[in-house]
């Protein structure tokens, strides 16, 4: 279940840079976009990443096309 983002608040960067790992729990758990601004001009947009699908699995993603360690047949020489 992928919940939208919320609409954006904006706040200053000097009250990021004193809350940051408060606010990013903020962002994580109400899926709300924040705007840091600097000046009152919007300098960076911090967003939740999107959560994956539960159950979902590498599984079968993977092909095997042959030995990745094995020799492959040519010469070559090193660099000194």
């Amino acid at each position: 279940m992928t919940m939208k983002p919320r609409p954006s608040r904006r706040i200053p960067a000097s009250v990021f840079k004193a809350r940051c790992l408060a606010l990013l729990d903020d962002v994580q758990a109400t899926r709300e976009t924040l705007v840091v601004t600097r000046r009152g001009r919007p300098v960076v947009m911090v967003v939740a990443v999107p959560e994956r699908p539960e159950g979902r699995s590498l599984r079968g993603s993977v092909r095997y096309l042959g030995d990745i360690v094995a020799p492959i047949g040519e010469d070559w020489e090193a660099l000194r």
